[in-house]
């Protein structure tokens, strides 16, 4: 069974502390701004949150909306020739898996950029394998339990670089 890294985080600063880490990781690591990353939780876990966070440590500037509504939202980190894609998909109003190939979001995950992707298991069997897959749990209204998968050989890299890293912390 791969490894899996799990952790307690005790407030919304740790979440940012986190999101600020794995922000500048994707940008070391091989790939990394090109990965697929999968949030798992349930409502009030802290995706979206998560997500924000990672967004402005990436270098997002400006409004950071929640695509719940649209379905996805495109942003651009960094800036200069340091800019690369990043798209936030929030699949939760989505009924049926085909929706996703009928929003025609195949060419964006055929093309360059970081994908987020919040309620995956609504576009089941559409999605390519993701990179990293990290699930939320809210324990209270402060604290989550989290932990961060693989399911790609790339994912699996990042993953140990990631765990030597905390390791090293």
């Amino acid at each position: 069974m791969p490894p899996v890294w799990t952790g307690l985080w005790a407030n919304e600063s740790a979440t940012q502390s986190f999101a600020t880490h794995l922000a500048q990781a994707l940008q070391t690591w091989p790939g990394g701004r090109d990965a697929r990353i999968e949030l798992r939780g349930n409502l009030g876990a802290g995706k979206t949150t998560l997500v924000r966070h990672l967004l402005r440590a990436a270098g997002v500037q400006g409004r950071i909306k929640s695509p719940t509504y649209a379905v996805v939202e495109p942003h651009q980190a960094g800036s200069g020739e340091t800019t690369w894609p990043i798209w936030h998909f929030d699949f939760y109003r989505f009924s049926d898996p085909q929706e996703w190939e009928d929003a025609g979001f195949r060419d964006i995950f055929a093309g360059p950029g970081l994908k987020l992707m919040e309620w995956p298991d609504k576009v089941a069997g559409q999605l390519p394998p993701a990179d990293l897959v990290i699930a939320l749990h809210a324990l209270d209204e402060n604290q989550r339990q989290v932990s961060m998968g693989a399911q790609t050989a790339a994912g699996q890299q990042w993953l140990n670089d990631w765990m030597a890293r905390e390791h090293a912390r």
